[in-house]
């Protein structure tokens, strides 16, 4: 079981309000401490999936008072274990102060999963230069035909996180956010697109490989994959479950066809470009609608209360897009089919 260890920092005259919420009696679970003078610390050791519970607890509660300040911490082990988030019983005894009937289903904290993707989109020189490089290994591996060196180049790649990053913000209605996501999105499709058009250019391409002929095809099947492929995603990033990322991209991977793509249009392939072209929208359309969906499912909402009615806005603005994008998609892939 994921544990957290919760550091809340907080002037001393907050102490009587700390007693009232928390209690005064201290759980072996909750520790208090006089840190210094005008300081206390209290330390609290909870299971992940009630973190976010307790923030906004602590939100609520506390975030008006100057000075205080919160540490979320990993915890890989304690003795004696602490209980299981599903039972709710023991856990409304040992946590009297959360409302367990109201527990979130998301596995971290609303907090950590903004640090995870802000990770993700960060842009920088090092992101344009994974792209470039992860765009050529790509290359290399469908131009010689090699699985094991595209799936190299799907592991390196950075694409999936904005994708997920842009899912994330349009859940909580985070404008500047979705605004870096998209932006993050855009300069990584662009520079992979230019440097696979210009490899399209520069070397020779045989369209009858099997790395490329597999992605200028696209099915009703690829939807399915992208949709689920995408809501996968989203749960390992919430149950922090890292090692599902790698299945992930190796599932639905924007990078393949986004270089087939490039490459036949640097080659003057025209019609299994749009196939490719196809195969690749089909991708970005299902993550982003089954990132929403399974951000939502999840009980993922702002941070203040008053954004609440902006965020729920901007999902249905969100969800009705991606799905009218993704009817739109299936009825082109439909009547491209050869009959």
């Amino acid at each position: 079981m994921a544990l957290r260890m919760v550091e809340l920092f907080l002037p001393n005259v907050a102490e009587k309000r700390v007693d009232e919420v928390f209690g005064a009696e201290v759980y072996h679970i909750v520790w208090k401490d006089m840190i210094s003078d005008n300081q206390m610390l209290l330390r609290i050791l909870i299971p992940s999936e009630v973190t976010q519970d307790l923030m906004d607890i602590v939100e609520r509660e506390f975030s008006m008072i100057e000075g205080m300040q919160v540490v979320i911490l990993p915890v890989e082990a304690a003795i004696p274990k602490i209980p299981e988030a599903k039972e709710e019983i023991t856990l409304q005894k040992e946590f009297p102060f959360l409302h367990i009937p109201e527990l979130q289903s998301a596995k971290v904290a609303r907090q950590e999963l903004v640090e995870d993707i802000e990770d993700s989109i960060k842009f920088s020189w090092i992101y344009i230069i994974m792209v470039i490089l992860s765009t050529v290994v790509a290359a290399i591996g469908i131009l010689r035909d090699s699985v094991a060196i595209i799936i190299g180049a799907m592991v390196i790649a950075p694409l999936l996180g904005p994708n997920v990053a842009l899912s994330f913000a349009t859940t909580v209605g985070d404008i500047d956010l979705a605004r870096r996501a998209t932006k993050a999105n855009l300069v990584g499709l662009l520079t992979a697109l230019a440097m696979a058009t210009f490899l399209g250019f520069v070397v020779e391409v045989n369209t009858d490989l099997n790395e490329i002929c597999s992605r200028t095809e696209v099915s009703l099947g690829d939807i399915a994959l992208a949709l689920a492929a995408g809501s996968v995603a989203v749960f390992s990033l919430t149950s922090q479950k890292y090692s599902a990322l790698i299945g992930v991209m190796v599932a639905v991977a924007l990078l393949p066809p986004l270089v087939v793509f490039g490459l036949l249009l640097g080659t003057g392939e025209w019609e299994d470009a749009f196939g490719a072209m196809l195969l690749l929208l089909t991708n970005i359309i299902g993550i982003n609608l089954a990132g929403v969906l399974t951000f939502m499912l999840q009980g993922i909402y702002p941070d203040k209360w008053w954004e609440a009615d902006q965020a729920k806005k901007a999902t249905k603005v969100a969800i009705c897009l991606w799905s009218f994008l993704l009817i739109v998609l299936a009825v082109i892939i439909i009547l491209a089919k050869p009959s």
